[in-house]
């Protein structure tokens, strides 16, 4: 049933793309797959980055919410949790991308290990509408004709690390998946300069000092950064370098679509301040002295003195 489901659809995608662009390069494919699959998941992605900057922007919240528990866990979670509600935070918000992640990779997964071992499987295990297309009747009469590489200068079918013995081609590949997975964890942590790392963190609680929760979790966040790079490493140095490249392109179309809403973010946050100021300046109100140029205070300060002098002259007339 999964094969049915999830595998055979996705690498159909796959093998659509393939069969009706230019020259059918099937590293070329994989890269219009992968931009497509992460256009249809943008949906997700909006939601989870909408989570994540909601928990961005709670920290001096949280920071302030341990202070008035002074060590009471239980008050201070209750409020975390009332704080989380009010604002719309859903901890479990990040699964679901993370879900369709992991099913669209291992629908491909198991659709490119069938074509590497048996390059025939490109046309069998196509829908019998796409076998009909010019490109796959071609294959099927001649499947020499297949090119499973990027552009001629990666073989996809290779694997970085083999008995064969290293591919660098497939290891370089395998690093720039690490790295772009890196850049986009790093993009979405908080900027706390004040945070302990995990480890001293540890070191502290052994010495018998009590454990902050929130800073654990914030510090296990960051951690994951550099172990979420290190699993992708492992994982890939194996595989198919197909497996790689759909990381890496994954990757690259996540940077920018979280850099893109990130910077969405910051824009409504500067025209809400913008037009928040606007009103309260014709008002009169909520004006900081600081807000106010030298030279009309100054011009404001003698006209008060010259209303002050000319009132006591006028009684003394009187």
């Amino acid at each position: 049933m999964f094969t049915d489901v999830v595998v055979q659809p996705i690498f159909n995608l796959l093998v659509l793309i393939y069969a009706l662009i230019p020259g059918h390069n099937f590293g070329l494919a994989i890269i219009l797959f992968t931009i497509v699959v992460r256009l249809l998941m943008w949906p997700l992605v909006k939601k989870q980055l909408k989570q994540t900057k909601i928990t961005r922007q709670l920290q001096p919240e949280l920071k302030r919410i341990k202070k008035e528990a002074k060590g009471d866990r239980q008050k201070e979670g209750q409020m975390m949790m009332e704080l989380y509600k009010e604002r719309g935070v859903n901890p479990f918000g990040m699964f679901p991308t993370l879900i369709v992640q992991m099913v669209v990779l291992i629908g491909l997964y198991s659709g490119l290990i069938k074509v590497i071992k048996d390059p025939d499987q490109i046309v069998q295990f196509a829908y019998a509408p796409l076998q009909h297309l010019p490109w796959m009747q071609h294959l099927a009469s001649n499947i020499a004709s297949f090119d499973n590489s990027l552009f001629g200068i990666i073989d996809l079918s290779k694997s970085a690390l083999s008995p064969q013995g290293m591919y660098l081609p497939a290891l370089l590949l395998v690093f720039m998946s690490a790295g772009i997975q890196f850049l986009t964890s790093r993009q979405l942590m908080p900027n706390d300069k004040d945070g302990r790392k995990l480890r001293h963190i540890l070191k502290a609680a052994g010495e018998g000092q009590q454990a902050d929760q929130s800073e654990v979790t914030a510090a296990v966040g960051r951690s994951m950064q550099y172990f979420v790079p290190i699993m992708v490493l492992l994982f890939t140095v194996n595989l198919a370098a197909a497996l790689s490249l759909y990381w890496f392109t994954g990757g690259v179309v996540a940077y920018l679509q979280q850099r893109a809403a990130l910077k969405d973010d910051a824009d409504q946050l500067v025209e809400a301040a913008e037009s928040d100021v606007a009103p309260r300046t014709e008002r009169g109100s909520k004006i900081s002295i600081s807000s106010i140029p030298e030279a009309e205070v100054v011009t404001t300060s003698s006209k008060q003195i010259r209303t002050k002098t000319s009132k006591k002259a006028k009684k003394k007339r009187r």
